[in-house]
């Protein structure tokens, strides 16, 4: 193998990518491109105002003018579900985003020059995934006060981790390649080595394990929100719309269906996603 086939091994242009994916792929694809497009131009799917209160529509059924009711201030729960979007992706993308990056080079160091930054990375880790997840996650933002961008720093502080293990569990097998071998003996820099050669083609199985820790996040957000340490009144979002109206659950079951039913479709259309990207990097690793 030469170094540019090496380089690209597993690089395909994103029509190709499409086209070659399974059902589930290009189904969770198109379904996640709208819901990110109704988060993006909630004005324009519905009219209504998210936070705003009209006391005298309070509890109203589904109907054709509040497709699914409104809730005990009389916001139209459609138009909350919506807008929470915009929150609830957020909480999913940068509780995906930053971990990816900072796991990805840590793993990447630690794979490749093995040793004691291997032995270092390697302890950090244990100490980190001993701890339960969640627990975890809600003991660093119940220290640091409620809010997102507490939200964030714990869901980057324990799942660095595990992206970390999956990128050095490649890095270890890629640096033994022939393309790798040839690099070195070619005289290139490490950093060209290792961000050219070899990231590449070890960041595939951490792109397919971001879909599900995508999945994760939301659950998670939607969770600490619940307990009221995520996001905060009167801004929409999933978790807090259930909290806010969970004793309604027999009188008016629609207040928490719409929030509810947001949660379960965002998790099962990323995990088309993690299964179609799964299924075409084993496609491409055969």
């Amino acid at each position: 193998m030469t170094l540019a086939q090496g380089r690209i091994e597993r690089r395909l242009p994103i029509p190709r990518l499409l086209w070659i994916g399974d059902w589930s792929l290009r189904i969770g694809l198109l379904g996640f491109a709208v819901i990110v497009l109704a988060a993006v131009f909630a004005p324009l799917v519905t009219a209504y105002d998210p936070i705003a209160l009209s006391l005298a529509n309070g509890l109203r059924p589904p109907s054709f003018t509040h497709w699914m009711g409104t809730d005990h201030l009389g916001r139209d729960v459609f138009t909350r579900v919506v807008y929470a979007a915009r929150i609830d992706l957020q909480i999913g993308a940068i509780g995906v985003a930053l971990p990816l990056v900072i796991g990805s080079i840590v793993g990447l160091l630690a794979g490749y020059f093995g040793g004691w930054v291997d032995a270092l990375v390697g302890r950090v880790i244990d100490v980190i995934i001993a701890f339960p997840f969640l627990v975890l996650v809600i003991a660093i933002v119940a220290m640091l006060g409620p809010g997102l961008i507490n939200l964030y720093i714990a869901l980057t502080v324990v799942s660095w981790v595990l992206y970390a293990r999956i990128v050095r569990a490649e890095t270890l097998a890629l640096k033994q390649r022939e393309y790798v071998l040839a690099a070195r003996n070619l005289g290139f820099g490490h950093l060209r080595i290792m961000f050219r050669h070899i990231l590449p083609n070890a960041i595939a199985p951490a792109l397919v394990f971001a879909m599900s820790d995508f999945a994760l996040d939301v659950q998670i957000g939607a969770t600490l929100s619940f307990f009221g340490l995520g996001a905060q009144p009167p801004n929409p979002e999933w978790g807090l719309m259930i909290a806010e109206t969970r004793s309604m659950l027999l009188t008016a079951p629609w207040v928490v269906i719409g929030p509810g039913l947001a949660i379960v479709v965002v998790s099962l259309v990323v995990s088309l996603i993690g299964d179609g990207l799964a299924d075409l990097v084993r496609g491409l690793d055969d």
